[in-house]
C-alpha cells in the first residue's frame, strides 16, 4: 500500500492502473499534436464526400415533407388496391382427366383389422389415418406408387381413389379396396376390373 497526499492509501493494482492512464494520456496528446493536420485533412474529406455523395440529403430541408406522388400515381396505387378485391368471373371448367394407363387386374376388399394389417389397421403404408378420414376412397396396391389416382368405372363409377397402402409383397398385379364394414368386404369377394391410373 502506498500513501497519498491526502492521507488515502492506494493498492498496488490502483497504483498500475493510475500509471497505465498516464501514460494512455501521453501518447494520445503525442498522436493528436503530431497528426492534427492529417485528422483535420481527413475530416474535411470525410465531409465532402457525403455532400458530393448525396447532395439532396444535405441540402434538403428539414421542415419541408417529401415530395408527394402526382395525381396520375395516386390514380395507379388507388386502382391497385381496388384490384385485390375485384371479382374477375370463376375459371373454365376442365374436362376430366384421361388416364395413363389401364389395367385388368383382381380386386379384393380388406378392413382396418389386425388379422387382416399390421399391429396399427388405422394407419396405412403412407401414413394416412383410415379410421379418422373414414371415406372409402383408399386402396392398397404394390404395383403403382404411394399418392397415385385411381378410378375403377366398372364397379364405382367416376369415385377417385388414392394408393395410400400396400398388400403383402406376395401379391403384385391385384388391389384391395378398403371398406368400412368387414361384411360389405366379404361381399365384394373377389371381381377382375379395369383400373384408369391418373
Amino acid at each position: 500500500m502506498c500513501a497519498c497526499d491526502d492521507g488515502t492509501e492506494i493498492s498496488p493494482e490502483d497504483r498500475r492502473r493510475m500509471m497505465h492512464m498516464t501514460i494512455l494520456k501521453t501518447r494520445l496528446a503525442r498522436f493528436f499534436a503530431k497528426h492534427t493536420t492529417d485528422l483535420t485533412v481527413g475530416v474535411l474529406v470525410a465531409v465532402l464526400g457525403i455532400v458530393l455523395a448525396t447532395p439532396r440529403m444535405v441540402a434538403a430541408d428539414p421542415f419541408v415533407g417529401p415530395d408527394l406522388p402526382s395525381d396520375k400515381l395516386v390514380a395507379v396505387m388507388i386502382d391497385a388496391m381496388q384490384n385485390e378485391t375485384r371479382t374477375f368471373g370463376t375459371f373454365p371448367e376442365a374436362d376430366p382427366a384421361r388416364p395413363r394407363y389401364s389395367y385388368k387386374v383382381p380386386l379384393s376388399a380388406y378392413n382396418s383389422e389386425v388379422g387382416q394389417t399390421d399391429s396399427t389397421p388405422c394407419i396405412t403404408a403412407s401414413g394416412y389415418d383410415l379410421c379418422e378420414a373414414d371415406a372409402e376412397t383408399v386402396v392398397a396396391a404394390n404395383f403403382l406408387p404411394l399418392g397415385t389416382k385411381v378410378r375403377i368405372p366398372e364397379l364405382f363409377g367416376d369415385r377417385i381413389f388414392t394408393v395410400e397402402d400396400r398388400m403383402n409383397a406376395r401379391y403384385t398385379y391385384k388391389m384391395d379396396i378398403w371398406m368400412r364394414q368387414k361384411s360389405d368386404a366379404r361381399t365384394f369377394g373377389v371381381k377382375y376390373a379395369t383400373v384408369e391410373v391418373f
